[in-house]
């Protein structure tokens, strides 16, 4: 080794990571883990592994089920307002409730951080909205990783990575071969645009010379920069309960593809979905999209949830206790359709006078 007095001698900060303000971070956080403490987990952080134990979760024959998403360029947004405190909902969000759609429980959950320079306190208030994510899911953040890649990321970028493992009891999950034709689809309400579709937000925004800023033009109590942030709604509880209770045979979480791509993944090729778009009420938020973007009907349904975080198919006589025990939970429920056999090799979802009704 060069021991050499007269040359400057590097460490690991000189090149842009502080290994200081790493472990300071993990010091705050680990009050916010502990907080998502639950049955199985013991949250604690620090280890290399983190361990789960299904059997004292209460499970018998369980499979496991697992999903990993992001948030997507709506991380932008939230960095050019310096709103960092919901991001961390819309991450555990957008991998929770594609867990419950196959009727599994959410168990814990591990992030993934990546800054080009990391700041305690901005880094602190993302992962506390992943530990209020995990609270509002019922699963324990039980481990993560904080990436400092000074060079990979512009001053003040970052980048989230969710993962999460779900189970449920081999004989509850939910598949598509338990849809009739005459099955009834309820659509739960989304709590705004959650977590897609923010690439043509963003441009709409840029091209149009806008700002988070001003008023939102839909709704002047609110910013428009708050109302596109608004945190992605976890369904978990409420869909869990209505399944456990058998009143729920399929769930489809409307994320990327809106409408027209998410429905059919939960289908036998059998099967049509047939919506009633006039059966609930296009937000303003995305009245306001189509409008200032021009945005053709077809589109719009493509590529945002318009109004329905959820699509949930019920059988007919169940409709009704499906309907009130979901409102009981706190969701806003419509009756947006049916299930009917499939002609030939016809579209899966079927919007009945889309276009008229919403011509932009």
């Amino acid at each position: 080794m060069n021991n050499d007095s007269s040359k400057k001698s590097y460490s690991y900060k000189d090149a842009g990571v502080d290994i200081d303000a790493g472990n300071s971070l993990v010091d705050a956080i680990k009050p916010l883990a502990a907080a998502t403490k639950r049955l199985g987990a013991n949250a604690d952080l620090g280890g290399f592994g983190a361990i789960f134990d299904p059997k004292a979760a209460g499970f018998k024959d369980p499979l496991l089920v697992s999903a990993t998403d992001g948030v997507g360029t709506k991380l932008k947004v939230a960095i050019d307002m310096g709103r960092h405190d919901t991001v961390g909902i819309d991450l555990v969000a957008m991998c929770v409730n594609d867990l419950v759609v196959q009727g599994a429980e959410p168990l814990f959950f591990l992030d993934y951080f990546a800054t080009g320079g990391l700041e305690v306190s901005a880094a602190r208030t993302i992962i506390s909205g992943i530990a209020e994510g995990c609270k509002q899911a019922g699963c324990a953040l039980i481990g993560g990783e904080t990436a400092e890649m000074p060079g990979m990321y512009a001053a003040g970028d970052y980048d989230l990575a969710g993962f999460t493992v779900g189970a449920v009891e081999r004989d509850q999950l939910l598949q598509a071969d338990q849809l009739n034709d005459g099955d009834v689809l309820l659509g739960l309400a989304s709590s705004g645009v959650h977590s897609n579709g923010f690439s043509l937000i963003r441009k709409l925004v840029s091209d149009f010379n806008l700002n988070y800023s001003d008023k939102a033009p839909f709704d002047s109590q609110q910013s428009l920069g708050d109302a596109l942030i608004a945190p992605t709604r976890i369904y978990v509880k409420s869909c869990l309960q209505a399944i456990r209770a058998g009143h729920i045979k399929a769930l489809s979480h409307i994320t990327g593809g809106g409408l027209f791509e998410n429905i059919p993944r939960i289908l036998p090729e059998t099967l049509v979905a047939e919506l009633d778009v006039t059966s609930w009420p296009l937000p303003p938020l995305f009245n306001w999209l189509a409008d200032v973007g021009n945005i053709a009907p077809r589109e719009l349904a493509t590529t945002f949830n318009c109004g329905l975080g959820m699509v949930v198919a019920v059988s007919p006589e169940n409709e009704k206790l499906a309907i009130d025990m979901l409102t009981n939970a706190g969701e806003t429920v419509y009756s947006v359709g049916r299930l009917r056999n499939r002609i030939g090799n016809e579209e899966q979802v079927n919007i009945n006078e889309l276009e008229m009704a919403w011509q932009s």
